[in-house]
């Protein structure tokens, strides 16, 4: 592929993709089409501003115009979608903008790659659409949609309009599905960064309920290769489920943590539980393994290990976002040079 385009490339996921897509394919461009909004980052990626191999578009996936221009401008082989509203308790408190974000957002993709005739669609989800599991078993492609948070289920409704699409249009369009992602640059809302960012202040550790529930782990590296081999080798109209085959309740995973940073557990403090609260998730990857030849290769351990390094080295990134800093760094690093769509 001569070059891709990337929505929702700041955030977490999506930076790591861009970045691991660059240095294993020098001779391909990537695209990033980003909205910026409280999760998107710039600064993820400002290690690559001066590389012509990347090119960053300011703009909203649900602007059609804006994606058609930036379809015909660039002409990418392929289009990966990462753009979305991802945190389970903000679309408990209010669903607007990720039933915007997650489902007509990846309408107007949808529609905009077909009439540009794009060869290759990959659409980023969560094992959440699934449900929840009980204490056994396991998620497969197969398993029946049962979202139960706002969240998921707007990420559910993307994958079927995708699903529908290549159903009715012949559209070349590939679902994928991970379990919970960790490693650098996530936005420290979500449970490893909050738990880290904390434990190093010895602030306290909210762990929901008894800490009971029980999460997949994957580090972002492992899931980056998932989607790249998802991509390059995987099926129009299937489903492929990554996992990091490291199964923890958050009580366990919020003692490992503390165990590698050296701080006592008496930092956990157990709060009242998210409402919905899933039980359990787990991921079967036989499939993606069997078709594309991946399985994870990060040890959760060592991950852990070396996540928690990555943050003790930015502290300055952890605090910029924390205050709110990083968002002047687009129009202190672009001014007007860059129109907002």
């Amino acid at each position: 592929m001569s070059a891709i385009l990337v929505t929702g490339g700041c955030g977490f996921i999506g930076s790591n993709f861009v970045r691991r897509q660059l240095a294993d394919y020098p001779d391909q461009r990537v695209v990033n089409l980003d909205k910026l909004t409280y999760a998107g980052n710039p600064e993820n990626l400002a290690d690559l501003d001066d590389d012509p191999r990347y090119v960053f578009r300011r703009g909203d996936i649900c602007n059609r115009e804006f994606v058609d221009a930036a379809l015909a401008e660039h002409a990418p082989d392929a289009l990966i979608n990462f753009a979305a509203e991802s945190h389970v308790d903000r679309s408990i408190l209010d669903s607007t903008p990720f039933v915007q974000t997650n489902v007509v957002g990846t309408q107007t993709l949808l529609d905009a790659c077909r009439a540009a005739g794009i060869e290759r669609y990959v659409q980023v989800s969560t094992d959440e659409v699934y449900g929840s599991l009980g204490r056994d078993g396991r998620f497969t492609e197969d398993t029946p949609l049962a979202p139960n948070s706002p969240y998921s289920a707007s990420k559910a409704a993307g994958d079927l309009l995708v699903r529908a699409y290549c159903h009715t249009f012949g559209f070349p369009g590939i679902v994928t599905r991970c379990s919970n992602n960790y490693g650098p640059y996530q936005f420290p809302e979500k449970l490893l960064p909050l738990f880290i960012a904390n434990a190093l202040v010895d602030r306290e550790l909210p762990v929901y309920g008894t800490g009971e529930n029980v999460r997949d782990w994957i580090h972002v590296d492992d899931h980056c290769r998932g989607i790249d081999a998802a991509l390059r080798n995987g099926r129009a109209g299937e489903v492929y489920n990554f996992g990091g085959d490291a199964e923890l309740t958050n009580l366990e995973l919020t003692r490992a943590l503390l165990a590698v940073l050296g701080k006592p557990e008496s930092l956990i403090r157990f709060v009242a539980d998210r409402p919905g609260h899933d039980l359990r998730y787990a991921i079967d990857f036989s499939k993606a393994e069997r078709e594309l030849n991946w399985r994870p290769q990060v040890d959760f351990r060592e991950g852990l290990r070396q996540t928690v390094e990555w943050y003790r080295a930015h502290a300055d990134w952890v605090e910029k976002v924390r205050s709110g800093e990083y968002r002047q760094y687009y129009e202190r690093q672009y001014g007007s040079r860059l129109a907002t769509a």
